[in-house]
């Protein structure tokens, strides 16, 4: 199995930085890359993946710093879950794929409640604290335990 991590963000915006730094925390280049969201090159880069898990900044309405797990190939993505800094994003690009036969066999976005989005802001204390819970449930998907 090929898995593939993709963490979603902008690093000038806020919490929207929180894929990239899960990306960070991974420390494993191999299978862990960080990316802007924009759909048509997210498709490409997850073109022949069997298993890819999206990390990203979600507004759902929850507390700041909640972690919100989605099997995408299971269940339609909200439109309105990703935060993006551009007009499409992460749930644009999966129902494109879906639409065009190209989304992975298994896909899942583990998303992160944001609280503050604006430009040069850093991660929220409560985005931050959610990292290492979001890190330890990725290497559980990715390198799930012999059973």
């Amino acid at each position: 199995m090929d898995p593939l991590v993709i963490g979603i963000g902008n690093s000038a915006r806020g919490d929207d930085a929180v894929g990239l730094r899960v990306v960070e925390a991974l420390g494993c280049s191999d299978l862990a890359v960080e990316h802007d969201g924009e759909p048509a090159s997210l498709i490409a880069l997850w073109e022949g993946r069997q298993e890819v898990v999206l990390v990203d900044a979600i507004s759902s309405g929850e507390r700041p710093g909640t972690v919100v797990e989605v099997d995408i190939g299971e269940s339609e993505l909200p439109a309105g879950l990703c935060h993006s800094t551009h007009a499409l994003g992460p749930a644009e690009a999966a129902e494109l794929a879906r639409a065009l036969g190209k989304l992975p066999p298994r896909i899942r976005l583990l998303g992160i409640e944001g609280a503050d989005y604006s430009f040069g802001a850093g991660l929220s204390p409560e985005v931050e604290a959610a990292v290492d819970q979001v890190v330890r449930r990725v290497k559980e998907i990715i390198r799930p335990t012999a059973d």
